[in-house]
């Protein structure tokens, strides 16, 4: 598992070919992913690795991805190699089906995305790649290697084939000391969905959330950052743990013990101390 630190919760998609958008896009997200793989079209793969690689010299590493093509396409080995002069910047792997190809990239940092059953399938070993910082699970490219139908569950949420894979990338970055990214919504405007989507993604224990457009990502940031109510209530209840000394007590009628206070804690993590919408997300 990589040392590197993931920028979030919200995380912006950017075209790699729209150099005139980097510098908007990574002033409103926690971190920028400027893609050179969906986003790009054929024809224009070489003008857009120039242009990402061109900005790389003015935006923070920290907070920078940058989404190559996939392996085994005509693009991917040239785009690691023109990011060489840039191995602080970390890079997003989409169709990583395997821990190799992981591997493969070391010791560059990698968000690996999941995006097909194989993908899915071997996510515990891919988290487990020395360089793997990250988890993230792809919903539409995943729908189309399964064989189904686009489109959500009724009532919102997603079809049972496709939450499982949610919580599979769930628990296998978790295991794995990886940082767990939820899928982004392609439906721009419809930030009821989102909204509904970022919160089950945070109860659930996912850490961020990417996004596609702007409009989205202050969506993200309020449903992962902890309400007032939270925040203070875990206070008090770390309070409460520092008075009573140690070990398990009772506390307005609930038990306190290791795992609440790990709680507590993460709940104050979350919330920052001074800029919670660009906290660090520790992998």
């Amino acid at each position: 598992m990589s040392a590197h630190r993931l920028r979030g919760p919200a995380l912006l998609f950017c075209p790699g070919n729209r150099p005139e958008r980097f510098a908007k896009a990574a002033a409103a997200a926690d971190t920028v992913i400027l893609d050179l793989e969906d986003a790009v079209g054929p024809d224009g793969k070489d003008a857009a690795r120039e242009a990402v690689v061109a900005a790389l010299a003015e935006l923070d590493p920290a907070a920078t991805l940058v989404r190559v093509n996939a392996p085994g396409t005509p693009w991917h080995d040239d785009d690691v190699a023109a990011l060489a002069a840039h191995p602080d910047v970390a890079v997003m792997l989409p169709m990583a089906a395997s821990a190799a190809d992981v591997t493969a990239l070391a010791p560059r940092p990698v968000v690996a995305l999941c995006e097909t059953a194989r993908g899915v399938l071997a996510a515990p070993e891919i988290a487990q790649a020395e360089n793997c910082t990250a988890l993230m699970w792809g919903s539409e490219d995943l729908v189309a290697d399964l064989g189904g139908r686009p489109g959500r569950a009724p009532g919102g949420g997603y079809r049972p084939a496709v939450e499982e894979a949610r919580t599979r990338i769930l628990y296998a970055a978790r295991a794995g000391g990886a940082v767990p990214i939820d899928t982004v919504l392609v439906a721009i405007d419809d930030l009821d969905t989102l909204r509904a989507d970022s919160t089950a993604a945070v109860a659930a224990g996912y850490a961020a959330k990417a996004c596609i457009h702007p409009k989205q990502v202050e969506v993200v940031r309020e449903a992962f950052l902890p309400t007032e109510d939270e925040v203070a209530d875990a206070r008090a209840v770390l309070t409460a743990a520092e008075e009573y000394g140690g070990g398990v007590f009772r506390w307005q009628g609930r038990m306190i013990d290791a795992p609440v206070l790990a709680h507590a804690r993460e709940v104050l993590r979350q919330a920052g101390a001074d800029d919670p919408h660009a906290s660090d997300v520790v992998t």
